[in-house]
């Protein structure tokens, strides 16, 4: 099955068929598949055939060191314009995909077969691509949409309960800023449930797809609205930066940290970030975090969003509805205090 999506720069083709219909999209011949070496490992069979340039796992990957071995190695293969590239793997591949394909030869085109929950619910969609620069998290980067997505959940037959929790993060910011419906109904369900339940989960996919394709094809280069999908993440790229989590665990103290301040400037009840707590640690998410507020402070002002003395924060005006705010740097270090206390307490 193949759906269309469109934006300003193009569109995107998502399949849904599985891994093995690729070669039927991009053939083989044509094709250089950028990967780990926990996908190469456990997948050896589906990339048979296929020239790959397999890097480490992890996050620390995403610099530009990595960026200038990679062209390296598609030089020598002898890659040119015509060239595909094709990210098989979490958010760090397909940012490190997505960028390399932006800059090598001024452009080539790539594709994005995601491996893990969260990068079939967010990372892979939408056309943002990067690396890391110091402490800043994709400080450099382009948007440029990549031709094709394909789908294929089994990959997460193989995904470690950790990554399973990273990505159920993104799929709660979703209910939490678009979707009061989905927030209930993630309310209702454990991850548990949605590991041993996969027409559930492709349900869930799709609906966050959905979304973030929505809101994208709305701004694509996040003038506006697509600034939403940026909940729980100011504060949570400084925590993970700071404390060296995983994404998706900073991003789920974020959005606490974000409900804090909500209740400061929109007034929502206290009531939603008990129940935000709760689904959170129903997906195996922490919600306690002694956060080294001067540290995160730093990193903080460094933020991408920055303006002069603030920054463009989201902030929740109940669940499923969002805004975009200019927050003080103050507002967020006391926000920090009252976290840590409650943590304390």
């Amino acid at each position: 099955m193949r759906e269309t999506v469109t934006f300003t720069s193009g569109s995107v083709d998502h399949y849904y068929d599985g891994f093995g219909m690729l070669d039927s999209i991009v053939p083989k011949a044509t094709c250089i598949i950028i990967t780990d070496s926990n996908i190469a490992d456990l997948y050896k069979e589906q990339l048979a055939g296929y020239k790959t340039i397999v890097l480490p796992p992890g996050e620390e990957q995403k610099n530009i060191q990595t960026i200038t071995s990679i062209a390296e190695k598609l030089v020598a293969y002898e890659a040119h314009r015509g060239t595909w590239l094709v990210g098989v793997g979490g958010g760090v591949i397909t940012d490190i995909t997505g960028f390399v394909a932006a800059t090598y030869m001024r452009g080539v085109p790539f594709g994005f077969v995601p491996t893990t929950l969260l990068a079939m619910v967010d990372a892979a969609i939408g056309g943002k691509n990067g690396v890391d620069f110091g402490l800043q998290k994709n400080l450099l980067g382009t948007i440029r949409q990549p031709k094709f997505i394909l789908q294929d959940a089994s990959f997460l037959d193989t995904l470690p309960a950790l990554e399973w929790s990273n990505g159920f993060a993104e799929v709660i910011k979703y209910g939490c800023i678009f979707d009061n419906a989905l927030f209930d109904i993630l309310e209702k369900n454990d991850l548990e449930y949605y590991r041993n339940h996969r027409e559930a989960l492709t349900t869930i996919i799709s609906r966050c797809a959905a979304w973030k394709n929505k809101t994208v094809a709305a701004d694509e280069t996040e003038t506006g609205v697509r600034k939403l999908l940026n909940f729980g993440h100011t504060a949570g790229h400084a925590i993970e930066t700071v404390h060296s989590l995983p994404h998706g665990q900073a991003v789920a103290l974020g959005m606490l940290i974000a409900c804090i301040i909500s209740e400061k400037v929109s007034g929502i009840d206290k009531e939603v970030r008990q129940r935000l707590g709760h689904v959170l640690r129903n997906y195996g998410l922490p919600v306690t975090c002694r956060v080294n507020i001067d540290e995160a402070m730093q990193v903080l002002k460094m933020d991408k969003k920055r303006n002069a003395g603030d920054v463009d924060f989201i902030v929740l005006e109940q669940i499923g509805t969002a805004r975009i705010q200019r927050i003080g740097f103050d507002v967020i270090h006391g926000a920090l205090i009252i976290f840590n206390d409650e943590c304390n307490s």
